[in-house]
């Protein structure tokens, strides 16, 4: 079950292979007795070759998908400077697929076809029409976020939420029904005493579901709710503004990407809309708030956001301070963000299920490894991940959750504690994607 409230051929090692020599001497063999040969250099082991797919240009706007990819290939080129798995290389190949269908189909055509990829990682697609293609190739596909349901659908797909659903290539989730918590809900609720919430969304289908769910979540915490739908084109944001005072709401959640957000967020402040919370999704949690929001500054510092990955901004974290080190040099001029965190975190997850094969690199090792019983948490990045395959969905469920708050100044500053301490068990409440 992936927390939305918050994201089978064997690869052959290299031999060392010993060069021959090809020409024989003129001279006799006696002129050479008692003279030890050079050993003969060996072949470079042959790279482990990983895709990413992104839909880095797409109609929600440029870049907006980029940083997952972006965190994968710094942590990657981390890895290689440090030797690489097992004394392999990584080679990461890259593909933008315009957010579309064709443009992702033809991607994975690209990476698994001609590219011969041996895995998929931190896969951030708006229509991810070629999940069943490399579902069906047995690609592990691991650290993706999960836009649509493909993640809770095909097996050898790994979101990086993590997922109960049996996903055995039929229906999402359990015969076409996922579910999801309101320990979101719940946490505002007893931490800020909201008790009127507001859910913003595009006409389109991924913003559609997912507001769809926060709707039930926060009618079963038992919020009095006002929905709101805008264009996706053409949106009116002062209009929603406007309902958004009149209606006296604490909380505004959203399912739109930052643009949407910053639009709102200036009709907001144009219109005197004052909140407990402007609670917003893991895509908007980023350094870029000054620039994104700058026209907006009641609403910017009205900013939360909650995720299931540790905040970016916690550089005392000896696993995110790597990170930031990293991002820092590779990324000069690119804004942190949470995105980006849980790229890299993806791309430590396959190292990690990599090195536990040794020299025996195969994806069926790697996807035992993703399959274990023993969660993981990526050094502590990541909430627990795990894949259980439950035969019927859970009732309930403790699930934890980060939180953070904008403040200029400041940034994001973490609240509620440590997010592993930050728990609730709560309802898991059915929708369709």
């Amino acid at each position: 079950m992936r927390r939305l409230c918050r994201a089978a051929e064997s690869l052959l090692l290299a031999a060392f292979l010993l060069l021959s020599a090809a020409c024989g001497s003129r001279l006799p063999e006696s002129d050479f007795e008692g003279r030890r040969s050079a050993p003969p250099p060996a072949r470079e082991a042959e790279p482990v070759r990983i895709g990413i797919i992104s839909s880095a240009t797409s109609p929600v706007g440029g870049s907006a998908f980029s940083g997952p990819g972006e965190g994968a290939r710094a942590y990657f080129d981390a890895l290689n400077a440090d030797g690489g798995i097992d004394g392999r290389k990584v080679e990461v190949f890259t593909c933008d697929d315009g957010g579309s269908g064709v443009g992702n189909n033809d991607c994975v055509h690209k990476l698994l076809d001609e590219r011969k990829v041996f895995a998929l990682v931190a896969t951030t697609a708006l229509e991810y029409a070629g999940a069943p293609r490399v579902a069906a190739a047995g690609v592990p596909d691991i650290g993706g976020q999960p836009i649509g349901p493909a993640y809770d659908t095909y097996p050898h797909l790994y979101g990086i939420y993590g997922s109960d659903a049996p996903r055995t290539g039929g229906k999402p989730g359990w015969n076409g029904t996922l579910y999801g918590g309101t320990e979101v809900y719940r946490y505002f609720k007893r931490e800020q005493g909201a008790r009127t919430a507001a859910v913003v969304a595009y006409n389109q289908a991924s913003s559609a579901a997912y507001a769809r769910l926060i709707i039930k979540g926060l009618k079963d915490e038992g919020y009095r709710v006002v929905t709101e739908q805008v264009d996706f084109a053409l949106p009116n944001f002062r209009a929603v503004a406007a309902d958004l005072k009149d209606q006296g709401v604490d909380l505004v959640f959203d399912a739109m990407d930052t643009h949407g957000n910053a639009q709102l967020c200036e009709a907001m402040d144009a219109v005197g809309v004052e909140v407990t919370a402007k609670v917003t999704n893991v895509q908007n949690w980023s350094s870029a708030v000054p620039r994104d929001f700058r026209n907006a500054p009641r609403c910017r510092n009205a900013l939360w956001v909650t995720g299931a990955s540790r905040n970016y901004e916690d550089a005392g974290h000896p696993a995110v301070r790597e990170f930031r080190e990293a991002m820092g040099e590779k990324n000069k001029d690119r804004p942190l963000s949470q995105w980006q965190l849980e790229g890299w975190a993806a791309a430590m997850w396959f190292a990690d299920a990599a090195k536990s094969c040794g020299r025996q690199l195969t994806r069926a090792c790697v996807e035992a490894y993703l399959n274990r019983e023993e969660p993981y948490t990526a050094r502590g990045l990541l909430l627990p991940v795990s894949f259980r395959r439950l035969a019927e969905p859970p009732e309930t469920r403790r699930t934890c959750l980060s939180v953070a708050r904008w403040r200029d100044g400041a940034g994001w500053v973490t609240q509620g504690g440590d997010m592993n301490g930050n728990c609730f068990t709560v309802p898991q409440l059915p929708y369709r994607p």
